[in-house]
């Protein structure tokens, strides 16, 4: 029974901790984890655990460890020797929770990874300028008109309109083939 609850409460830190640090919840403090979960320990002897678990599961998000990943992982932390080792509970804990946070944790580090804003749509027509409408023969002929919808995660979206003429598509479409090639470089298509 004392395994169970032991487990129980190494879940509960867990989740605790990715609570506080991956989805900003500041609700969750050190002291409410505690007074919650191990009332039992000295302060130290808390801090200590907590630091380690968060350590631990830092370690795992930044590297986005799949299954496998995780396993080896965990079974080298398990032979570490002195207070560095994990034991085999605690393992087992950060293996479910890892299993089952894996994808939460990894869009929040993305999301907080992001200083500014992403493209969510982007919309295009060609219209048909002719002298008498502007008023300008110079400017007569075909223009693309593109709206870009911006935005960060949570916030509402921003537009941007853009008009170019046959000569500023023709440098976006270059500047983008340029891209594609750097990409093309670093990423070999399949």
């Amino acid at each position: 029974m004392a395994d169970v609850e032991a487990s129980k409460s190494l879940s509960g830190l867990l989740n605790g901790i990715a609570q506080k640090v991956y989805y900003s919840n500041s609700e969750i403090t050190e002291e409410l984890l505690k007074d919650e979960l191990y009332r039992e320990l000295s302060q130290e002897e808390f801090k200590a655990l907590h630091e380690k678990m968060k350590a631990l599961i830092k370690s795992i998000a930044t590297a986005d460890m799949d299954p496998s990943q995780l396993e080896a992982f965990l079974t080298a932390q398990t032979k570490r020797q002195g207070s560095g080792g994990l034991g085999a509970e605690q393992a087992a804990a950060l293996s479910r929770f890892w299993k089952s946070q894996r994808v939460r944790v990894r869009e929040s580090l993305l999301s907080q990874s992001r200083w500014e804003p992403g493209l969510r749509g982007l919309s295009w027509r060609v219209d048909l300028h002719t002298a008498a409408s502007r008023g300008d023969a110079a400017h007569s002929g075909p223009v693309a008109l593109m709206e870009l919808e911006l935005g960060r995660a949570g916030q509402d979206s921003e537009f941007v309109c853009l008009e170019f003429d046959e000569a500023k598509v023709n440098q976006v479409l270059k500047k983008m083939a340029d891209i594609q090639q750097s990409i093309d470089r670093i990423v070999p298509r399949t």
